[in-house]
């Protein structure tokens, strides 16, 4: 399996943003942005309105681990910002890897599990 590549600076943060696609559940928001790169890149971010620096911290682990599974169906050349809401620390990862693979399908960029990406 491929390493993520990680969204690091703010420019590409706020370019998906302002540029890209934005899909909103309770758990997650997940912005989606074509990139030229060729790779998939993701960003993890958590405000302050979801907690603590614990809570902000586990919405991020969650998020990862609830991406983890999915990368692989991931189309190339996208940028992904996911986004912790509120219930984000609070739910299990396989409930947030559930609404994000609806949003990523709705977005066009998950692959069914018998097609090459």
């Amino acid at each position: 399996m491929d390493k993520i590549i990680p969204i690091c600076n703010n420019n590409e943060f706020r370019r998906a943003y302002a540029r890209g696609k934005c899909f909103v559940t309770p758990v997650v928001v997940v912005y989606v942005l074509k990139n030229r790169t060729g790779n998939v890149r993701v960003g993890i971010t958590t405000s302050k309105k979801v907690g603590n620096a614990v809570l902000r911290s586990r919405s991020r682990r969650v998020l990862r681990a609830a991406y983890q599974p999915l990368a692989p169906r991931v189309r190339k050349g996208y940028d992904l910002v996911l986004v912790a809401r509120g219930k984000t620390p609070h739910v299990k990862s396989t409930q947030v890897q559930r609404q994000l693979e609806k949003q990523l399908r709705a977005a066009g960029i998950l692959v069914k599990e018998g097609e090459t990406v």
